[in-house]
């Protein structure tokens, strides 16, 4: 709390074009709450710059916060851009090439030049010593470390920076994982250096190997990036606890996530999601698609009865030609494709139009924001329809420069034969079914019904596009959160401390002893789970713990997450728990069969509240829905061709109104299409429901 007695929670958000913030000030005599909120720039390379700008701009005094969290992007970018540090490896003795074999999807099958993506250490770096444990954690012979100064030498010499290491079955028994961490360590102090058994304790050797060197690749960049950013908020002042925003939905120390960063790698979009999940809660939304759409990417995620999906088969750069890098951390279970408000337009040789998934960026951006942008984007063919006011551009912070947008669409126009507003339409379009495609993964394809769900639309450009994906998909109504363009910055206040664990344990199901010694291990690792939070001070009283066994039929490769029940036990309700797998995997699957049960492992996840907000209703102070009017004006609808829509202004709408569509509401971070026939609706909250 301030000195007055208020608390103050501060969230920033580093997007790849916009740094966002949201700012809550709430009164405890009069429970009054005060919101703000900013955008500026995203400042590559320094990220953090573009916090402090944000900071200063929303006139924040961060000696008055009470809380201070952030998502970041410095993890995805510093892998995706290849700006990590020259990394070595130190494996078992005969897997030195798990990198280079990979695994054997190569998703360009017919592609007769495909080449494999090239690993992100090179043979030379990458060493073995000998010693083995077996898939039981049994050792089969003692681990040598006698190899290990030289190759530290090695090293040295060839300027590495960071150590990765990653030894045969150190997911069952991490003892020769940890003598080797310990004898780098007293070889050479100053190199950054991390264990796979620090991340993941789950199966898949060249999963855990390319996650392991992932992490070390990333961890001085991202150690360097929260050094700066905690000196550069203390320095302003700010006393209090600071958070990192993690890809599991949840926050966590900075010191924690200095030691793991590559848990951050999706910061950003998991602040995101589990912010629709909290306001499915608070609105009676419990199903929901998220969509996030920003300025370089769409990202959308599936939330079934207020539960986000965690999940580690997470893969950096794979899509349709190419198969990626595995991280087994936790993260949210997501599709994201490169469409955004920044876009960029472009004909390839055979004259087809495609958008994305180049990206104009933050620099120069679209070629409306007059940085000296030449490519047409989303965002352009959006003010040629008329959808964005160009008089209102950025919340009229910034000029339009339509000329720029102008030249920017003439080679398209004159290459395809067309008149602007034509090539603009196909912009949206094109944009549209691209995103339409990204949410059919994570409903249909997972054997979900999109009409039994509400789409939660946010980011910059979620308003936008949202009520014509809905309308493709069926879904019955369209919400978009008030503040919708800082939506995720909004998520991280609303967020937990977590961690989840991840650990293998097989075990047969056949008898009573089996489930009874499954049970037993199931109770060690939550032991371990609640110790980690009393080490930093936080009681088990305080936590929260939520089960999960990973469960498949006898002799199958993959398995399926079971949740538990509050005071489940594997020895005395297993029969119920089994029933609950069977129906699980059939909707995955489509079928069920009759075959015994095998236990994987389990997801332990535990989460402690640190003072999570409950919103204000909006004040109705009996306004008209006259007085939000700001006029008309003709907008293309594309599919629905060219209408008169009624301009809203959406800081003058109130709980209680409503409206139909034809509409444009502006917003100073986003624009929200309302197409021919919704019907819109405020709530106590002040998000728009838009029925299709």
């Amino acid at each position: 709390m301030t000195p007055g007695g208020k608390t103050i929670r501060v969230a920033t958000d580093v997007g790849g074009t916009f740094t966002d913030l949201v700012y809550f000030e709430i009164d405890p005599v009069t429970g009054a709450q005060t919101v703000r909120t900013a955008k500026t720039d995203t400042t590559p390379p320094n990220f953090e710059q573009g916090i402090i700008n944000v900071l200063d701009k929303a006139q924040v005094k961060l000696d008055e916060v009470s809380f201070l969290a952030h998502g970041t992007t410095v993890v995805i970018n510093a892998l995706t851009e290849r700006r990590g540090v020259r990394t070595g490896l130190i494996t078992t003795a005969g897997f030195r090439d798990v990198l280079e074999i990979a695994r054997a999807n190569r998703p360009d099958f017919f592609n007769l030049k495909w080449v494999k993506p090239a690993a992100f250490v090179p043979r030379h770096l990458r060493r073995e010593v000998s010693g083995r444990v077996n898939y039981d954690g049994a050792e089969r012979e003692p681990i040598d470390l006698g190899a290990l100064a030289d190759i530290v030498k090695d090293f040295r010499r060839a300027e590495v920076e960071a150590v990765a290491i990653c030894l045969l079955h150190a997911y069952a028994n991490p003892a020769h994982e940890r003598a080797v961490l310990d004898e780098v360590r007293r070889l050479w102090p100053e190199v950054s250096v991390v264990a796979s058994h620090q991340i993941t304790r789950e199966w898949r050797e060249y999963e855990r190997t390319s996650t392991a060197v992932l992490s070390a690749y990333v961890q001085p960049i991202a150690s360097r990036y929260l050094d700066q950013l905690e000196q550069g908020v203390r320095a302003n002042g700010y006393r209090a606890p600071l958070y990192v925003m993690q890809s599991n939905c949840g926050v966590d120390t900075v010191a924690h996530a200095r030691e793991i960063p590559i848990t951050m790698v999706e910061s950003g979009p998991a602040s995101g999601f589990w912010g629709a999940a909290e306001l499915g809660r608070l609105i009676g939304e419990p199903n929901v698609l998220a969509l996030d759409i920003g300025g370089t990417t769409a990202k959308c995620s599936l939330i079934e009865n207020g539960q986000v999906t965690i999940k580690t088969d997470y893969w950096v750069e794979r899509d349709r030609v190419n198969a990626g890098y595995p991280i087994m951390v936790p993260v949210v279970d997501l599709v994201e494709i490169g469409n955004g408000g920044g876009s960029i337009a472009w004909v390839d040789d055979f004259g087809k139009l495609h958008v994305g998934p180049q990206s104009a960026g933050a620099s120069p951006g679209p070629a409306a924001y007059g940085n000296g942008g030449t490519h047409a984007t989303t965002t352009d063919a959006n003010l040629v329809l008329g959808r964005i006011n160009k008089d209102y551009f950025c919340g009229g912070e910034t000029v339009a420069d339509m000329e720029a947008v102008e030249r920017a669409l003439d080679p398209l126009a004159a290459r395809l034969a067309m008149t602007r507003e034509e090539i603009a339409r196909g912009i949206v379009r094109i944009a549209n079914d691209n995103m339409v495609n990204a949410l059919k993964l994570v409903s249909l394809n997972r054997g979900r019904d999109p009409r039994e769900f509400t789409l939660v639309a946010f980011g910059g450009g979620g308003a936008m596009h949202a009520v014509a994906l809905g309308q493709e998909l069926g879904v019955r109504k369209v919400v978009i959160p008030r503040g919708a363009s800082v939506f995720s910055a909004w998520g991280m206040t609303m967020s937990d401390l977590r961690r989840d664990l991840f650990v293998n344990r097989f075990s047969q199901t056949a008898d009573e002893a089996a489930l009874a010694a499954a049970q037993g291990a199931l109770d060690e690792l939550v032991e371990v789970a609640v110790a980690q939070f009393g080490d930093e001070g936080i009681a088990r009283k305080q936590l929260n713990i939520a089960i999960h066994c990973k469960l498949r039929y006898q002799n199958q490769e993959h398995s399926v997450e079971v949740p538990f029940n509050a005071g489940e036990r594997i020895d005395s309700h297993w029969s119920e728990i089994a029933a609950r797998f069977h129906a699980i995997y059939e909707r995955q699957y489509t079928y069920r069969l009759d075959a015994p049960l095998e236990i994987v492992g389990f997801h332990i996840v535990t989460t402690s509240e640190i003072g999570k907000l409950d919103l204000a209703e909006l004040p109705v102070t009996g306004a008209t829905l006259a007085s939000a009017v700001k006029g008309k004006r003709f907008v293309d609808y594309a599919l629905e061709g060219v209408h008169e829509a009624t301009i809203y202004d959406n800081a003058k709408l109130e709980p209680g109104m409503a409206f139909m569509g034809p509409a444009i509401v502006e917003d100073a971070g986003t624009t929200i299409v309302v197409h021919p026939g919704n019907a819109v609706s405020v709530d106590r909250l002040g998000n728009l429901h838009i029925t299709l």
